[in-house]
């Protein structure tokens, strides 16, 4: 049996989102609300204008939903307890020509104090259902934030997070390692040491990789670059240059770093930000980047134009995003096209 996750600049056949719903997501007052409803629909409204896209919706949200996002964006109705689909949702593979659904075990990002997931441990679950796609079930707790694959044969994991033990107690890298290679079809496994700084504390994931670097269609890999030694994430950069150095990818060749600076902002109310452009996504003709009202903006969405040639670049503000703990890349999740049109 041949099984292969394709990368994500491959042609999709839609998007997945969900809408937020929890008390953290939404906030405490109703003008936080409607930030995040409005942050979540402008991601929304921009994807489905390249591809389709499913949202998620509780019952008793789908009325404000339906008032925010374009009128193309499907709504399947379902229970959820946050809206972080990146992570909820299925990752799509190719398995001998068949699309099938991994459905990461999901315990609330290593079962946090903060965190419920008895509603989004079955979002997964539900999607497949609903587009009757075919589900593996994986015994591994992972999120799809917590991997980024090349399409090629090599996946980029974090320490922290499959070895976490909250999350996987107990499992060692090569358990790690053979339940991605069968789920995956991954054959190389490149180990970051650890996450952001601030998603390392109590309200981040404990070090999502998709904060921290991506391939690119050209075989190149873009990586978080803190140049600024006043924030603790100047090390964490210095450790993933280190590290992507010494890596190859699954034919042994040595992998080309694109250096991504970080925003130049280094702090907000709550202490350093975790702000990263490496937490775009990338869809059918277009590139939804993370902005920041950041002096490095306008140099981010350049690397991103040269990383994906001929993708419309399209840059929204990502900050009430990452206030509540995640970016674009989080909320969305890919569903490859699959056979001769894809």
């Amino acid at each position: 049996m041949t099984v292969r996750m394709p990368a994500e600049w491959e042609r999709h056949e839609r998007s997945w989102m969900a809408w937020p719903i929890a008390p953290y997501t939404l906030g405490e007052t109703e003008a936080e609300a409607d930030e995040a409803r409005l942050t979540w629909a402008s991601v929304a409204n921009a994807v489905v204008a390249h591809e389709p896209l499913t949202m998620l919706v509780p019952s008793e949200a789908v009325a404000i939903a339906r008032r925010h996002l374009d009128p193309a964006v499907e709504i399947l109705e379902a229970s959820l307890d946050d809206a972080w689909f990146r992570d909820i949702g299925p990752t799509f593979v190719d398995r001998d020509g068949e699309l099938v659904g991994v459905d990461w075990t999901f315990n609330g990002w290593g079962a946090q104090d903060w965190a419920a997931w008895g509603h989004d441990s079955l979002a997964a679950r539900r999607a497949l259902e609903s587009a009757g796609i075919a589900r593996d079930d994986s015994r591994m707790v992972n999120e799809g934030g917590g991997i980024h694959v090349d399409g090629r044969g090599t996946v980029l994991v974090t320490e922290t997070v499959q070895l976490d033990p909250g999350r996987n107690p107990g499992w060692s890298h090569e358990e790690v390692e053979a339940e991605l290679a069968r789920t995956l079809g991954v054959t190389n496994v490149i180990w970051l040491p650890r996450g952001l700084t601030r998603d390392s504390q109590r309200f981040g994931t404990r070090g999502h990789v998709d904060l921290l670097a991506s391939f690119v269609p050209d075989g190149r890999v873009l990586f978080h670059d803190q140049r600024d030694p006043a924030h603790p994430d100047h090390e964490v950069s210095a450790l993933l240059r280190e590290t992507l150095s010494a890596a190859t990818d699954a034919e042994g060749r040595p992998l080309e770093l694109v250096a991504v600076p970080a925003p130049a902002t280094l702090t907000d109310d709550e202490g350093y930000v975790d702000y990263s452009y490496l937490n775009h996504y990338v869809l059918n003709g277009a590139v939804i980047a993370c902005g920041f009202g950041d002096a490095n903006d306008a140099q981010a969405v350049e690397i991103l134009q040269d990383a994906y040639p001929g993708r419309e670049v399209v840059a929204l503000d990502a900050r009430p995003l990452f206030a509540r703990g995640g970016g674009i890349h989080c909320i969305t999740q890919q569903q490859p096209a699959l056979g001769a049109d894809a």
